[in-house]
């Protein structure tokens, strides 16, 4: 280890970021493109909204099943692939004439791509190479989409203005190509790879495995089906798909054409949405920092509560101008954006042990089933309604409802500290550690 000054986890870090920033265009793309796909083949809102929806289904299904596809052929492999999908899915949407082709390429493609890249990614990467650090790393590490949707959006919406959709439909489209041989160059899957241990391991401290000697897809279901007889399981999936639903379901895809509604050009409001991406970043990795010294329970009751406030105002602040109170807004919404995945990590390991990718992969899926289904949701209420404002107070309801759902996981490790209970996962067949005061490190 004295030979590397620097640990070689660092430099795997540092390109899953920047993997994650390539795909991270598409996140984009349909908030800038709902209005002109619209515009050019009457197309109802509803409609496309359906297609987005498709996206962030299969975005989020996949993703457990890409946590053991990589368990199983490495990460570099899936990551590449992955990438590729992506490509092919934004590119092939410039030949589009047809609502299914829209489905197939947004939904299919590029729901296939984006979620094997998805925060089980993540979860993957900061098990297998860190054992110190880890919450912080995975805040970075989530904080790349939001980076991804910062450089994107600004640039997207200037190409469709300018040069129409297509143009911003090939960027993106380039983006996730030009990531590939950086991850073929300099990715790799495991610390042994190249005879090293995980960032901060000691002595003792053997590798995360899992079984998988029948196949990934048995794998990932086995997961699902253990995890599913535990109650933390379903509190976690149950509050990350409203978290979905409140960030890229209804804020990440209706923010730019409700601005519009009110008289807002959509660069504007895309560079408001831009902002969010920016405070995103310092908000992740400030959630990773504290993930690794605060209850990852406080956190996730403080972060729900604070959105679903911030909802419940948000019809009022819009205006054909970014005036400064919604600018605030931007800035509080871009903090507590995805603020809520490093703790969400740091639970899924504490209950779930060497699983813990594999089930954060199945509590994502759940976080996308919320997205999908408030994506579709709201772009019906604006069609069937003329105006927004009741799928913002109902999100704002339901990020609430998941606070309160978090604040139970406190008082049950409460109640089981106090009656000498025994590991969330007990009796399950996992290796699942008891849950402590602190959070995982």
């Amino acid at each position: 280890m004295s030979r590397h000054r620097i640990h070689p986890a660092w430099a795997v870090a540092a390109v899953a970021f920047v993997a994650l920033v390539g795909a991270a265009g598409f996140r984009a793309t349909p908030s800038v493109l709902l209005r002109p796909l619209h515009e050019e083949f009457g197309w109802s809102l509803g409609t496309i909204s359906a297609a987005v929806s498709v996206n962030l289904l299969l975005f989020g299904l996949t993703a457990p099943f890409a946590a053991a596809l990589m368990e199983r052929f490495g990460i570099r492999r899936v990551v590449m692939g992955a990438l590729l999908l992506v490509a092919a899915g934004s590119g092939l949407t410039v030949l589009m004439n047809a609502t299914w082709q829209l489905v197939l390429c947004w939904g299919v493609l590029v729901g296939l791509g984006t979620g094997s890249m998805a925060l089980a990614f993540v979860a993957t990467v900061t098990n297998r190479w860190f054992v110190h650090r880890r919450g912080l790393v995975t805040g970075v590490l989530t904080a790349g989409g939001a980076a991804g949707q910062l450089i994107f959006l600004p640039v997207l919406a200037r190409l469709t203005a300018d040069h129409g959709w297509r143009a911003a439909a090939l960027t993106v489209a380039g983006a996730a190509l030009l990531v590939v041989p950086l991850v073929w160059w300099r990715l790799r899957d495991r610390p042994a790879d190249l005879g090293v241990t995980a960032y901060g391991a000691g002595p003792d401290d053997a590798p995360p495995t899992t079984n998988q000697a029948g196949g990934a897809a048995r794998a990932a279901l086995t997961a699902l089906r253990q995890a599913a007889g535990t109650r933390p399981f379903w509190l976690l999936a149950g509050g990350f798909a409203i978290c979905g639903a409140t960030t890229n379901g209804l804020i990440g895809t209706h923010f730019i054409p409700a601005a519009h509604d009110h008289g807002m050009p959509e660069t504007v409001a895309a560079g408001l949405l831009a902002l969010v991406g920016l405070f995103d970043i310092a908000g992740t990795i400030a959630s990773g920092w504290l993930t690794d010294r605060v209850d990852s329970r406080l956190l996730l009751g403080a972060y729900y509560a604070l959105r679903g406030l911030s909802l419940l105002v948000l019809p009022a602040l819009f205006a054909a101008t970014a005036h400064p109170s919604m600018v605030v807004f931007i800035l509080f919404y871009g903090l507590d954006w995805v603020a809520t995945v490093p703790p969400t990590v740091a639970l899924c390991r504490e209950y779930f042990g060497a699983s813990g990718a594999i089930v954060f992969g199945w509590v994502f899926a759940a976080h996308q089933v919320g997205a999908a289904l408030a994506a579709t949701a709201a772009g019906l209420v604006r069609d069937r309604l003329g105006a927004y404002d009741a799928a913002w107070y109902s999100a704002g309801g339901l990020a609430l409802a998941a606070s309160m759902l978090s604040l139970m996981l406190l008082a049950g490790k409460r109640t089981a500290e106090r009656g000498g209970a025994g590991p969330a996962g007990a009796g399950l067949g996992l290796a699942y550690p008891a849950a402590s005061s602190a959070p995982a490190a």
